[in-house]
């Protein structure tokens, strides 16, 4: 039985003012809480049809700290989907710092001022997929926790952290420390010719302006992803998810 306490409470969790209030975000799937469940992650609160709490192992109900049954009927009430699924958690965020030592000794993305939620989410599923562990966004960027942004990253928050800062600190901070600047531009040097070293910031700017003025500066090396198709017209660039899974693949490619 859905409560009026927790209805109010997960509709609120779809605004980031409240999310950033309660420090808790809500997360959809059979898989990905299946995988939250696994996980360290606190669990708050689980809602699920009667169904999908069967075939839960007994050693998994014991990790969220209030289970709720739902009808379907009730589950899309609270759900964020036009097709919802079987289950829905209350999550809380998690807290972890970020490690300059990892930063500097791996790849690491850098997102300034993305705004699609469902690009967010797939270049944070890209990063897991590449083993990149650390992914640094601009204050501006879409928030990591909102409903688009964790249904596109099919889990692969488990495994990425992500931290917001502020641009030009961050990267002042990073050229401080030797650490190689790759930006992403459509008219830079082609990656397929481009020395690239096996550490080091991919810089991937918002998806209609590209890379800022104020963040070009940093840059140690300009790189474009070569077009090899003759068209001209509505092919002016890649979109910027697609781009980050190709020059990730190139950068491990070398490795």
């Amino acid at each position: 039985m859905l409560s009026k306490k927790n209805l109010k409470l997960i509709q609120s969790l779809r605004y980031k003012k409240q999310r950033d209030i309660h420090r808790q975000f809500i997360v959809e799937g059979d898989k990905v809480v299946t995988d939250l469940l696994h996980s360290d992650w606190e669990i708050p609160h689980l809602f699920a049809t009667p169904e999908w709490l069967l075939q839960l192992p007994a050693g998994d109900k014991k990790k969220p700290g209030q289970i709720t049954e739902l009808s379907d009927r009730e589950l899309k009430k609270i759900s964020t989907l036009k097709t919802p699924n079987r289950v829905l958690a209350v999550v809380m965020k998690p807290e972890y710092s970020m490690s300059w030592e990892e930063i500097a000794s791996d790849l690491t993305l850098f997102l300034e001022e993305i705004q699609d939620p469902g690009n967010l989410g797939t270049i944070l599923r890209i990063a897991a997929w590449f083993g990149i562990k650390n992914v640094c966004c601009s204050t501006s960027t879409a928030d990591l926790y909102n409903p688009k942004v964790v249904q596109a990253t099919m889990g692969a928050l488990l495994f990425v952290k992500v931290h917001y800062v502020e641009p030009v600190p961050f990267l002042r901070e990073c050229s401080g420390r030797g650490i190689p600047v790759y930006g992403t531009y459509l008219h830079g040097n082609t990656i397929y010719e481009t020395s690239l070293a096996h550490n080091g910031l991919i810089v991937l700017g918002n998806e209609s302006r590209g890379i800022s003025g104020d963040c070009s500066t940093f840059a140690t090396e300009k790189i474009s992803i070569p077009r090899f198709g003759s068209h001209e017209r509505g092919m002016e660039s890649l979109n910027v998810a697609v781009a980050a899974a190709i020059v990730c693949s190139e950068f491990r490619r070398r490795e």
